[in-house]
């Protein structure tokens, strides 16, 4: 209602200040204006007599013409607007002054939304990024480092759309130039070694890992830089060596750390790798375990698993549990010998034997 008000106040003032001139009548021509100047022209003549820049005569002839025009402008009559016109510009003031504003609201009423809700300044200030489409915000970003190919902050900014829209090998080149145009820091290292491994189908390459290694020389706690080099451990068999780095992670990690749910699914995931069979209760009790207790109750569930496949090793999935557990665990001879062991003890039935070495291959463990 008070910008109603307001729009109303302002629209009165602005015709007030239009029409105001056409409601006074007009100035008459014989205001004093004229009979000044005459008299002032008398005075100068008096002045120049006195001086003796002109004559007697002169001053006379002078005297007598500016007094005649100055009886003729005091004698003219005043120029009187006639009554019809007067009144006509007062009708046409309040014409304005009332025709106006219900013109516009009419017309507003017709042509305008009324019923719309209000668009905060805000909302109009966001709307024409937020419709504008991905991907045309990034053309105008490649635009603009095509002509300023050394702007770091620019690449270090478009790198993670282009990845985040599968751009990996434009985004690897985006990650370099923010290295080659900008500051040399562990959180570049480590985003970069995150798109070549990205590019390389999530495996964890010299290039990648060399990488995140001289992130840590940066900033050896990194977290993106730390993570992946368990991602690398984990990949090269060495679950044991990811478990610790991810275990390091949550110790120290700061509250409400965004990395936090990725490094305890990363640990979850190694410590069920490595789990031959839990049952209900075992996986009950390990969720109040802390990580220690966890990985201390598998390497116990493993010794079991060997010890019972000893005495009976006819159960081929059992093996390959225990293989796999062994290869996620770092332990290589344990496993070496575990698939030594399985072989001999399928010996006799070739089916089992070939199911057993099959499984090896699909698993990538054939040894």
């Amino acid at each position: 209602m008070s910008l109603w008000f307001v729009l109303a106040l302002m629209t009165s003032v602005a015709i007030f200040a239009v029409l105001w001139p056409l409601s006074r009548s007009p100035v008459s021509r014989n205001d004093g204006g004229g009979t000044m100047i005459y008299k002032d022209q008398l005075a100068e003549v008096e002045r120049d007599l006195s001086l003796g820049m002109i004559s007697q005569v002169d001053a006379e002839i002078a005297r007598i013409e500016i007094s005649r025009r100055l009886l003729s402008v005091a004698n003219s009559p005043q120029a009187e607007e006639p009554v019809s016109r007067v009144g006509l510009r007062r009708a046409i003031v309040v014409m304005a002054f009332v025709g106006i504003p219900v013109f516009a609201g009419i017309l507003y009423l017709q042509r305008g939304s009324p019923t719309l809700k209000d668009f905060p300044l805000a909302g109009r200030m966001t709307e024409p990024v937020a419709s504008a489409s991905l991907e045309t915000l990034v053309t105008q970003v490649e635009a603009h480092l095509e002509k300023n190919p050394r702007d770091g902050r620019g690449w270090e900014v478009l790198a993670p759309v282009l990845l985040r829209l599968g751009r990996i090998d434009d985004a690897v080149r985006a990650y370099r130039n923010s290295l080659a145009y900008g500051t040399d820091t562990a959180v570049r290292r480590a985003d970069l070694g995150e798109a070549l491994a990205a590019a390389a189908g999530g495996v964890i390459t010299s290039e990648a890992k060399a990488e995140f290694e001289r992130a840590l020389q940066l900033d050896a706690k990194d977290p993106k830089a730390r993570y992946f080099m368990a991602v690398a451990a984990e990949q090269d068999g060495r679950a044991n060596d990811a478990a610790m780095i991810w275990r390091d992670m949550l110790k120290t990690a700061p509250d409400g750390a965004p990395w936090r749910p990725a490094v305890e699914q990363a640990l979850a995931r190694v410590n069920a790798s490595i789990a031959p069979e839990l049952s209900n209760e075992a996986v009950a009790a390990s969720k109040d375990m802390t990580a220690d207790e966890r990985s201390e109750m598998i390497a116990g569930m493993v010794d079991r698993l060997a010890a019972r496949l000893k005495q009976n090793g006819d159960d081929v999935e059992g093996w390959l549990r225990l293989v796999r557990a062994y290869t996620v665990l770092g332990q290589a001879e344990k496993a070496k010998q575990a698939i030594s062991d399985a072989r001999s003890a399928a010996q006799a039935d070739p089916e089992r034997l070939r199911r057993f070495n099959d499984a090896l291959k699909n698993l990538g463990l054939e040894g």
